[in-house]
């Protein structure tokens, strides 16, 4: 408690802009390996199929066991505080309650809502299905404070049923989507439109900075852009779809050679909460073949460390800007000599027969993102 309001204190206003710092953590697939745990691989896509059935929200939660940025934001008045991920891939706020009593929920801080003055429920349930279980809850509305930023009326989804172990070791106790309303579940407003309903930024942008190497210094910035957090100019290209934030790829290249594997386009969602980047299906064998690695016994891929350094830069080209990502940004070490590689698969339907990735984390540390609400766009520059 006193380390989350500790947080919340030291973020920075000025000139409009509020920043708010992120820590970095296990994910929740580290922590179960220590433990001789071993996740089974799921497709991040499968987040993105929200569905309504039996009157509640339905959303997907599935890809969450290798996210590990969180920052604090507090509910309630009194506040009470709570960490929470900031999620560009999905566009309702949760964090658990009083109402959950599975060891996930009692290992977390619960909101209780009888110690809010401000609080008010609904009837409305919904329900997230994810790896090992699943976790339900219902929508109330309450006051909602992201880093000195006051939004009034925020629906607020409380887990009420938490099965299964996934949940127990994560670090996060909700999560705080920042994608468009037309995702949300139940039809609820997201944080950020009602921030600027509420006309509560200068400028109706955010902005993400991922530390590299397992460092802390991470932040998300609202109202505007950090630039001491990046390198250069950012390069902006529009959203194709007003649902995630979802841009076009025109070009795939590895070592600067022309794959041809979106010479008819490819779409990508920018989505803080995968940690990987994911390539389409049909694509990752021969992107393997080219990176020379192998398949474990657990679905991951892994090369020889000692050769990481002769392991090709792939690059993206988007709305004619090359963005390379070197091995650096796609490699990472678990052990002496196990170096994992940082794609995985997905099996999302080409979009207007468009192949889909997801620009994750291993994406986003190499380059500052910036989502513009008012032009409907994401900006990109390499980060500092």
């Amino acid at each position: 408690m006193k380390c989350l309001v500790a947080v919340l204190v030291c973020v920075v206003l000025a000139e409009g802009l509020v920043r708010i710092p992120l820590r970095k953590h296990k994910s929740m697939r580290e922590v179960l390996r220590e433990k001789g745990i071993e996740l089974p691989y799921q497709d991040p896509a499968l987040k993105y199929q929200p569905n309504e059935f039996a009157g509640s929200a339905y959303m997907y939660i599935n890809n969450y066991a290798d996210t590990t940025y969180y920052g604090a934001i507090t509910i309630g008045t009194p506040p009470q505080s709570f960490e929470v991920l900031f999620d560009t891939g999905s566009s309702n706020l949760w964090v658990n309650s009083i109402y959950c009593n599975t060891q996930a929920c009692d290992t977390h801080k619960k909101f209780n809502p009888q110690q809010s003055s401000t609080f008010s429920g609904t009837r409305q349930s919904f329900y997230l299905p994810y790896g090992a279980g699943s976790l339900y809850g219902v929508f109330g509305y309450d006051t909602v404070n992201v880093g000195g930023i006051v939004i009034n009326n925020q629906e607020v989804g409380l887990s009420t049923d938490e099965p299964g172990q996934n949940f127990v070791v994560a670090k996060f106790d909700g999560i705080l989507g920042l994608s468009y309303p037309a995702i949300s579940a139940g039809g609820e407003t997201p944080v950020m439109d009602n921030m600027m309903s509420q006309n509560l930024l200068g400028t109706n942008i955010f902005a993400f900075y991922l530390s590299r190497g397992g460092q802390q210094g991470s932040v998300l910035s609202f109202g505007g852009v950090d630039e001491n957090l990046f390198r250069g100019q950012i390069y902006w290209t529009p959203v194709t779809s007003e649902t995630y934030w979802q841009i076009g790829v025109q070009g795939f290249q590895i070592n600067g050679q022309e794959t041809g594997w979106c010479s008819r386009g490819c779409q990508s969602i920018v989505d803080t909460g995968t940690s990987t980047l994911t390539a389409p299906g049909q694509f990752l064998g021969d992107l393997m073949q080219e990176i020379g690695a192998q398949q474990s016994q657990y679905g991951m891929y892994t090369v020889d460390c000692s050769q990481v350094n002769n392991l090709p830069t792939l690059t993206f080209v988007i709305s004619g800007v090359s963005f390379p990502l070197p091995p650096s940004a796609y490699i990472s070490q678990h052990g002496y000599n196990d170096c994992v590689v940082g794609i995985t698969p997905t099996y999302l339907p080409p979009r207007d027969g468009e192949p889909s990735w997801i620009f994750g984390d291993v994406f986003l540390r190499e380059y500052y993102s910036v989502y513009d609400r008012t032009n409907n766009r994401v900006g990109f520059a390499t980060a500092a």
